[in-house]
């Protein structure tokens, strides 16, 4: 195991790896923006740095300081938890020339599955079943619409490279096609240093599921079973929960044990993700795959048992799984809320500020869990995401779970800024999020419901 490793990030996730470095025994070294000097996960690391500049430029996304800073401190991994350089296979390919240890997958295989076209073609050739669309990415609005025309409108344009739904529109006609695909090109070029587009059949009223991996140097996958993601807005997910209402044991084990069949082929290693779109017969297709741990993680944890953020440091010391898949157990049902500074009335408009009270809710025998960097005192600066904390609830049923979940976010009291609290216990309470009947408009529907009623 590591002696020392560096973290390539802030906030709620540099806590999370602390905790299981600390697990265990790895020294850290948790680097820091001038934005971040006072954040409270700082005084839990063995050693702090500070990156450079607010700035994500200036100090997070720095490849070169963070590469001088674990070489200064003698790190022999660096761990880049989600977001910035996570996905990055630059930083990944740059950590393996210095021999420094990249706490994820090879820099190859992040390239490989960072290009959707060609994920979607890896995992094709794997056996898992994809979206009906173009062949790789489209060459201009013409061939568009010649694509658009064989699969039938709705279409969906999506960015070659990247995430976050940036890149992503929703076209129902040619015209609107030509227009959309302008703007989809643009926004991606400007995201990510990259126009290239890929088109695929929409599908109404889908869902988002996605199964956690796992796997070893040493030929060895596992699946951690699936989380249904369909609470999202923009893209972007405010509940997750598992395991998903809308898949039978048979289901989940069958594509489950496809999918760990699928990451091997593809010379995947370390924690990962696989996404899938199910349509309304029950039909799952692959979107893409998330070459690094999700936000989401702790809801599989909680199911499992397995703490996937030790999995990942022991894989990338170089240890064989010593999980089976034959010893991997679900038990009961979790959910967890991502609690932003964000006002949900306000088109989610997000509300940096000073944290001045933060009382989280009452443990219940270990069914409640909070991951967070945040006390009160704490600024949630403008430069970065807004995330306050993850509430995550375990219950024996999804019923327990839903209501343990809505007892929680009542005895949840944060001030100073906005949160997404109330959105939570809104969708919680929706009736269709309650019957586990829902897709990804659910979010949609029940603020643009709230909204016709006038009030919070």
């Amino acid at each position: 195991m590591f002696r020392r490793v560096l973290i390539a990030n802030r906030g709620e996730v540099a806590a999370r790896i602390i905790r299981a470095a600390r697990k265990l025994g790895v020294e850290t070294v948790a680097v820091h923006s001038t934005a971040d000097r006072d954040s409270a996960h700082l005084e839990d690391a063995d050693v702090r740095v500070q990156i450079g500049g607010a700035q994500s430029k200036d100090s997070y996304l720095n490849i070169r300081a963070l590469l001088q800073a674990a070489l200064q401190y003698d790190c022999q991994a660096i761990h880049p938890g989600w977001g910035f350089l996570a996905e990055n296979a630059l930083f990944a390919r740059m950590c393996e020339q210095q021999k420094t240890t990249f706490i994820g997958p090879p820099p190859e295989v992040i390239t490989l599955m960072g290009d959707k076209a060609r994920a979607k073609e890896t995992m094709k050739a794997a056996g898992l079943p994809l979206i009906p669309g173009s062949e790789g990415v489209v060459q201009g609005v013409e061939q568009a619409r010649a694509v658009a025309a064989e699969t039938g409108y709705p279409v969906l344009l999506k960015a070659r490279s990247g995430g976050g739904g940036k890149g992503m529109r929703i076209c129902r006609d040619a015209g609107h096609l030509a227009e959309m695909y302008q703007e989809a090109a643009m926004e991606a070029e400007k995201a990510f240093s990259d126009g290239g587009l890929y088109l695929e059949k929409y599908i109404e009223h889908g869902r988002h599921i996605e199964f956690q991996v796992l796997a070893d140097a040493f030929g060895s996958a596992i699946h951690l079973g699936e989380r249904e993601c369909s609470a999202q807005r923009n893209h972007q997910k405010l509940i997750e929960e598992a395991p998903s209402p809308a898949l039978s044991d048979e289901l989940r084990d069958e594509m489950g044990r496809r999918v760990a069949r699928a990451v091997l082929a593809a010379g995947y290693r370390n924690a990962g993700t696989v996404e899938f779109l199910m349509d309304t017969t029950g039909k799952l297709y692959f979107m893409e795959m998330n070459t690094r741990l999700q936000v989401e993680h702790p809801v599989s944890e909680m199911i499992t048992g397995v703490d996937i953020m030790e999995q990942q440091f022991r894989i990338a010391a170089n240890q064989p799984l010593t999980l089976k898949q034959e010893q991997i157990e679900f038990n009961g049902h979790a959910i967890e809320c991502r609690i932003n500074a964000e006002d949900p009335f306000d088109d989610f408009k997000g509300s940096p500020g000073t944290v001045s009270r933060f009382v989280p809710p009452k443990g219940r025998d270990g069914s409640v869990r909070i991951d967070t960097h945040i006390r009160e005192g704490a600024t949630i600066p403008p430069f970065y995401d807004s995330m306050i904390c993850k509430l995550i609830v375990r219950g024996d049923t999804r019923d327990q779970a839903i209501s343990r979940m809505i007892e929680s976010l009542k005895e949840f009291t944060i001030e100073g800024v906005q949160t997404t609290i109330a959105a939570h216990l809104h969708l919680l309470e929706d009736a269709g999020f309650r019957s586990g009947q829902y897709d990804t408009s659910l979010v949609a529907r029940v603020l643009s419901r709230l909204e016709q009623e006038g009030g919070r």
